[in-house]
């Protein structure tokens, strides 16, 4: 019984079955890595389009064919875009002091119904791997060799991560106002990274989500890599991943919150 439990939270990062949530939705987040250029630019826009969200967090995404009646643009550094129909108050980019090619995210500002709200559009540092690097095959000498090659690679990628996830980790708990930190992670709900970016706040996929939580379809066997965290005075009223749509390696991951405005 006591194994069960502790192997159900972690379980249900990736799959949950929640309660039907009850309450009204205030605000509608798409968190989305467009993976620019992958797709024909205009089934992106008329997708965004249709969501009618008050806040889309848009990454590998370098925001200048959007032209979306009534939203605010911001795109600083051609990886993060960030639209939406609200006042943006200020905005700043979560930089690096050594390299900028490895910008983690960017912070925004809001303010939605009289009150501010801080949002945060993440992309940490891909790994770069490719379908071959991890495929293994019956060649014991080659998969090892594959096996070493992948770890040259993570050791890197985890010491940038670790630094990135400082930078977001300051820009949460600075922050004078309730926090929606969402994007692409790279990485898995069991890894360094969702334990230290969660920290303090809600997963809106084990509040409201049901099903899968499987971001990423570029390979055979399932991936989430993409998220949405919220400060605990924001109630998420439900959480989608839309598999109703190819238009990148990444699905669309769909959330509304409860304001609870007090």
């Amino acid at each position: 019984m006591f194994a069960g439990l502790a192997f159900m939270q972690p379980v249900k990062r990736w799959v949950n079955y929640s309660a039907e949530k009850k309450g009204n939705a205030d605000i509608k987040v798409v968190s989305f890595n467009t993976k620019t250029g992958m797709k024909d630019r205009a089934e992106v826009n008329a997708y965004l389009k249709a969501q009618e969200a008050d806040v889309i967090l848009l990454q590998e995404d370098a925001g200048k064919s959007y032209g979306l009646k009534g939203y605010e643009i911001v795109s600083p550094n051609g990886v993060l875009t960030v639209l939406t129909r609200h006042k943006i108050i200020s905005q700043k980019v979560l930089r690096p002091q050594d390299d900028d090619d490895k910008i983690p995210g960017m912070q925004i500002d809001i303010e939605i119904q009289g009150k501010i709200y801080r949002f945060i559009d993440v992309y940490l540092f891909p790994f770069k791997f490719e379908k071959q690097m991890v495929k293994l095959n019956g060649d014991t000498d080659a998969n090892e060799q594959k096996v070493k090659d992948i770890v040259k690679r993570l050791i890197p990628t985890f010491k940038t991560h670790q630094d990135q996830v400082s930078l977001i980790r300051e820009a949460v708990e600075n922050s004078p106002y309730p926090v929606i930190l969402a994007g692409d992670f790279n990485s898995v709900p069991n890894s360094y990274e969702y334990y230290h970016l969660s920290e303090d706040l809600q997963d809106a996929f084990l509040t409201a989500g049901k099903g899968s939580a499987t971001s990423f379809h570029d390979y055979k066997f399932p991936i989430r890599i993409d998220y949405v965290f919220s400060s605990k005075s924001l109630q998420a009223v439900s959480y989608r991943v839309d598999r109703s749509v190819s238009l990148s390696d990444h699905y669309p991951v769909i959330s509304e919150f409860s304001l609870n405005n007090k």
